[in-house]
């Protein structure tokens, strides 16, 4: 493990490998633990109680303190990342895969760093606890200038921040209301499935405290209240609808996760025998191998023949959707919104009634379970007009690689125990397009499309699912965004497999508008992972330039390599794009360019 300095905070000596300290920081001084409880001890407890194992943090002056209770606790690593922003996106990641996550940082200048990567993770519905160590709590009204501030003595420039992008903050500058307000902020975060703000002030976190115990009592999480009369009349109201069309359909909506309704989709499916698409953001919480399933409803970028049946429909209901420009074309959707049911997380619209308010989606999708009549009209519907997609056109494996080929060899190497991430941009469209094996997982951030996002977000998946290799597609310009992270997965000894996709740019802004600003300096980028490895870490690099190279390149990774971090650097055509995305921005060029509302 590596003994450098990253981000001129503190020496990663400070930072662990699964929870077992190197033998070369055997000479730092642990904390000594109080005889009673402390703050530090009291946040870090409950850490671990609701499900963290990692905290993804980048040190600072305010919160050391604090860092040295995350790795004196049984159970919780402290994972230092390379920059606020990536520990951001790897919990993002994090919580995706189990629930929950924590990050932390330094005051001010580690929280607004971060904050671009908790806005994301709250576009996202995602439950990310993000801890700030903030100000010594006698400088607060003290009316003095702090480092790391904007020259203030009023310290809530960051705490306004956050209140945009977060469901609840607690700034803890006492320890008489710290236990509740501390509680209070992760109950909030599990209850809400919002990321949290708690900023604790840094000469608090090793002071006991009456209110802290040595094993806090267990946090407890209420249930919202469902209003059971509209619950029962939305399920009727549905369910005469569904049964008397001719060929509805159901849709999957990316929504299903934060309301743990995934299973309860899957069921009513499986009960009914409707065509099952699903929304771009939601494409791998359906298994693909389901019998009805048609593939992605994503307009004119869907998979092919998903949208002709899903609008051709004369009755669907989506089941968690979010109908943002980029899932729906540009708000270019033309489904049948009058035969559309649309159940939320929490409400159900019918067509020509009242908005049902209160209804659980799980609870709602249950019981319309068990009211569908079997109809597979509108799969058979599909499997009549089906032409599979051609193969692509034969080449010389020796000629410069195309992106159609290079994704057709990804679809073979897929497995059931992987996770397929795809960054901004082409990679969208063109992983959309891979059938994924029962069991293989899928992510992406679709609304908030933070390029860079999946560098991060494969640190945090493969801290998340150790039994699971990640497969993260990325293109260079979403690279040069975020690549020092790659460090943080080699100190980890991860065996994730990075495709980094090199055409000298930013793809989808020179389809949209081309100029000189999308043309970026061109690295070597296999060389620069080498860089960062410096010959530590098991890593294995390669670039490759045509068909036969790609082969090999991906035989080594699921052979030899299968325990390495690898690195495939992949050199295509600037212009070799998918034809979804030229079809994707067509139409988001002409909504950007719509001229002013006349009044």
């Amino acid at each position: 493990m590596e003994n450098t300095t990253t981000n001129g905070h503190l020496n990663n000596a400070l930072l662990i490998n699964k929870g077992h300290l190197n033998n070369s920081l055997h000479s730092i001084p642990k904390p000594k633990p109080s005889l009673a409880p402390t703050l530090g001890h009291h946040l870090a407890r409950r850490l671990v109680q609701v499900g963290v194992s990692d905290v993804f943090s980048v040190p600072g002056d305010s919160n050391l303190t604090l860092l040295d209770y995350f790795i004196g606790e049984p159970g919780l690593n402290l994972v230092g990342c390379c920059s606020e922003l990536n520990a951001g996106y790897a919990a993002d990641g994090y919580a995706r895969a189990k629930g929950v996550s924590a990050c932390a940082v330094t005051f001010t200048v580690g929280g607004l760093s971060i904050l671009n990567a908790i806005a994301g993770a709250y576009s996202q519905d995602l439950a990310v606890i993000c801890i700030v160590g903030g100000p010594n709590s006698n400088d607060y009204g003290a009316k003095t200038i702090l480092h790391h501030t904007i020259g203030l003595s009023d310290f809530s420039q960051e705490l306004q921040c956050f209140r945009a992008v977060t469901c609840h903050q607690a700034v803890i500058n006492d320890l008489d209301n710290a236990q509740e307000q501390i509680d209070g902020a992760i109950t909030a975060c599990l209850e809400e499935k919002k990321p949290v703000y708690i900023s604790i002030s840094c000469n608090l976190a090793s002071i006991p405290h009456p209110t802290f115990v040595q094993d806090p009592i267990p946090l407890v999480f209420s249930s919202k209240m469902s209003n059971h009369m509209a619950l029962e009349v939305a399920v009727e109201a549905a369910a005469e609808i569904l049964n008397k069309a001719v060929k509805p359909v159901l849709v999957a909506g990316p929504k299903l996760r934060v309301a743990k309704a995934r299973n309860a989709f899957i069921e009513l499916a499986d009960s009914c025998g409707y065509a099952i698409a699903v929304m771009p953001a939601a494409k791998g919480l359906v298994p693909e191998n389901f019998p009805c399933f048609i593939g992605t409803y994503w307009g004119a970028a869907s998979t092919l023949y998903s949208a002709e049946i899903v609008e051709t429909a004369d009755a669907s209901l989506f089941a968690g959707p979010i109908f943002d420009d980029l899932s729906s074309v540009g708000h270019s959707l033309v489904f049948n919104k009058r035969a559309a049911i649309i159940a939320e997380p929490e409400r159900v619209i019918i067509p020509n009634m009242p908005v049902f308010w209160r209804v659980p989606l799980k609870i709602f999708l249950e019981k319309l379970a068990k009211r569908l009549d079997h109809n597979t009209s509108a799969y058979e519907n599909y499997q009549r007009i089906c032409v599979p997609e051609a193969l692509p056109l034969q080449s010389d494996p020796s000629e410069d690689l195309k992106t159609n080929i290079m994704f057709g060899h990804i679809q073979k190497m897929l497995l059931g125990d992987m996770i397929l991430l795809a960054d901004a941009g082409d990679a969208w469209f063109q992983c959309q397009k891979l059938k994924l094996p029962e069991g293989c997982g899928y992510e992406t951030q679709l609304l908030y499309a933070s390029i860079g996002w999946s560098i991060g977000a494969t640190l945090g998946f493969a801290q998340a699912e150790p039994d699971k290799r990640v497969i993260a597609v990325i293109g260079d310009g979403s690279f040069q965004m975020a690549p020092q992270e790659v460090s943080t997965m080699l100190r980890w000894g991860h065996n994730s497999i990075i495709f980094l996709i090199n055409n000298g740019g930013y793809t989808i802004e020179v389809e949209i508008h081309d100029g000189p600003y999308n043309v970026i300096k061109n690295w070597s980028y296999a060389g620069l992972v080498k860089t960062i490895q410096n010959g530590e870490g098991n890593c294995w690099t390669t670039k490759v330039r045509c068909e036969k190279e790609l082969i090999a390149a991906i035989e080594t990774a699921m052979g030899d390599k299968k325990n390495c971090l690898c690195f495939i650097e992949v050199i295509v055509h600037r212009d070799d794009t998918s034809k979804e995305l030229l079809q994707f921005v067509c139409r988001l060029a002409a909504g950007n360019s719509r001229p002013p509302n006349s009044r």
